[in-house]
């Protein structure tokens, strides 16, 4: 069940347009860089991937795209690890055994 926002649509965009207008500018710079870059390894790298398939999701117009997306980035395994395999988070999932 979804709940109804409390704002209408003229009072969403009047608040939070620019914000969202400065992200979208924000992450077609990145892309843009990436373009620019030496190497040719984004296609491969499971980041990115998982940054292009959340890009798609939010074109999408069924509702749900926060869990979508948030599913998409995120780490579906139960299973306890001996150990961390690293101090900080990729901030998607990486598959194991997949290299960087």
């Amino acid at each position: 069940m979804s709940v109804k926002c409390p704002m209408n649509t003229r009072q969403l965009v009047d608040e939070y347009f620019i914000e969202n207008r400065t992200r979208l500018l924000d992450i077609a710079a990145f892309l843009d860089r990436l373009d620019r870059s030496n190497e040719d390894r984004q296609a491969d790298d499971f980041r990115m991937r998982a940054f292009r398939q959340g890009l798609r999701e939010l074109l999408s117009e069924e509702p749900g795209r926060i869990e979508r997306v948030q599913m998409l980035l995120s780490d579906r395994t139960t299973e306890l690890r001996e150990r961390l395999d690293r101090k900080g988070a990729f901030g998607a999932y990486k598959p194991e055994g997949e290299a960087f």
